[in-house]
């Protein structure tokens, strides 16, 4: 079941647990500076749009390694959300919030979804504002183990 993000009702839409455990999140940070979830659950349309227009503007090789192919994209799954921006230029890796994200996003069950370094194992360029909800036990095995999802699931 989908539901708002946000208690307004607008904005993204996320699974009923990581929405929830994601309001507690920006609860808690609202004191430290400013999460905006500006993408969540994503339709097979809107998936398909994202891919037809990257692929124009950038090309295949580009397309590939940052946008999910329709019907693979972790955001048609209710479970993965952008926060504050879908930009490489924005540099959100070099931002208070980013860090304090990377520091506490899994104790809500939250893993940083595309590291740095971890894109041959994952198959796309780092994306410092993806992140993906795999619940609060498997968040910290994969922040203590300093692993992406793929070795986690390798082990499991």
């Amino acid at each position: 079941e989908l539901t708002p993000v946000v208690p307004s009702g607008r904005g993204p839409l996320l699974e009923r647990r990581a929405a929830r455990l994601l309001r507690q999140l920006l609860e808690l940070v609202s004191q430290r500076g400013e999460i905006v979830p500006v993408s969540g659950f994503r339709t097979q349309g809107e998936q398909e749009k994202l891919w037809a227009d990257s692929l124009r503007d950038n090309g295949e090789e580009f397309t590939r390694s940052y946008v999910a192919l329709p019907g693979c994209s972790e955001h048609q799954t209710g479970l993965a959300l952008d926060i504050n921006t879908a930009s490489r230029s924005a540099h959100f890796e070099t931002t208070a919030t980013y860090r304090w994200l990377i520091e506490n996003c899994w104790r809500y069950g939250f893993i940083l979804r595309f590291p740095q370094g971890k894109e041959a194992l994952t198959g796309y360029l780092f994306e410092p504002w993806h992140y993906r909800y795999v619940g609060k036990e498997a968040a910290q095995e994969i922040q203590s183990e300093n692993v992406c999802l793929e070795e986690y699931l390798e082990k499991t």
